[in-house]
């Protein structure tokens, strides 16, 4: 079993997703072991995307990051991180799979709906960042 870290971003939230972003994902029997609903802080956020200091495109993200709630989660199942990722569908939604969360519903590469880790070194760091309370 593995575990992974999954951000419903500000978009979905707004835009009423995420039932149907978490369906997806428990459709592939992928198991939430912890979720919260909140407003994601400066301080959180800077730790989260830490490697993308410097970049021109950090601080806007950052600030569309905090421009409304998000809904993080914990995922845990057979190939977590490969598979959520697959689900979300590559970060420019041109080239993402059309079956898949950001195929489907994204419209913008910059707000594209959700976040997954992209191994198992960043869930471990991102689940812990969120989610302290939980041990390895």
């Amino acid at each position: 079993m593995e575990r992974t870290l999954v951000i419903i971003k500000p978009d979905g939230v707004k835009r009423a997703l995420i039932g149907r972003i978490i369906e997806r994902y428990e459709d592939k029997n992928l198991k939430i072991s912890a979720m919260k609903f909140e407003n994601a802080t400066q301080e959180i956020l800077e730790k989260h995307y830490e490697e993308h200091l410097g970049k021109p495109f950090y601080e806007s993200l950052l600030s569309f990051m905090k421009s409304g709630p998000v809904v993080v989660m914990v995922l845990y199942g057979e190939n977590a991180i490969e598979l959520v990722r697959k689900i979300n569908g590559a970060t420019d939604f041109l080239k993402a799979d059309s079956g898949s969360i950001r195929g489907q519903y994204a419209f913008c590469t910059t707000e594209n709906l959700v976040h997954g880790s992209d191994s198992k070194d960043s869930a471990e760091r991102e689940i812990h960042l969120w989610f302290p309370e939980l041990k390895s």
